[in-house]
């Protein structure tokens, strides 16, 4: 009988590590979501390269030219919806962001389509889907 007693709490302990563990990695991804926005907002294209996984940024640099594109551009705002789970290690994001050409000062919306995945090894989230197409007609 006495054996019996120990296993709803041993039961208890393995959920609560799971469920912190959970909790962890939703705290990192919102996190990583709000300083990816507030980057492309504020620190431009440039500096969001670096949320992008290095696995990506090797296979598929970023041309010169799209880096002279998002270099004519400014975010004026950066709006995403609730990241919806693909699965374990991999979310999606929609983003609506306002883009004004430094140029002609006019502004445009592109919505943003982004993939992330999380890295266990790291403990971070990834961006894989890149940086977000400024050029294409939504």
């Amino acid at each position: 009988m006495r054996r019996w007693l120990w296993l709803p709490l041993l039961l208890l302990v393995l959920f609560a590590g799971t469920a912190e563990a959970r909790s962890r990695k939703d705290k990192a991804m919102d996190q990583i979501l709000l300083d990816y926005g507030a980057t492309l907002r504020w620190g431009g294209f440039e500096q969001a390269i670096s949320f992008i996984d290095p696995e990506v940024r090797a296979a598929r640099p970023i041309p010169t030219i799209d880096m002279n594109r998002y270099r004519q551009v400014r975010v004026s705002y950066y709006r995403q919806q609730s990241p919806v789970e693909v699965s374990k290690t991999e979310i999606q994001v929609l983003a609506e962001i306002g883009i004004i050409n430094e140029h002609s000062q006019a502004e445009r919306v592109v919505y943003d389509r982004q993939t992330w995945r999380w890295d266990e090894k790291a403990k971070r989230w990834w961006l894989v889907s890149g940086l977000p197409s400024i050029t294409a007609k939504n």
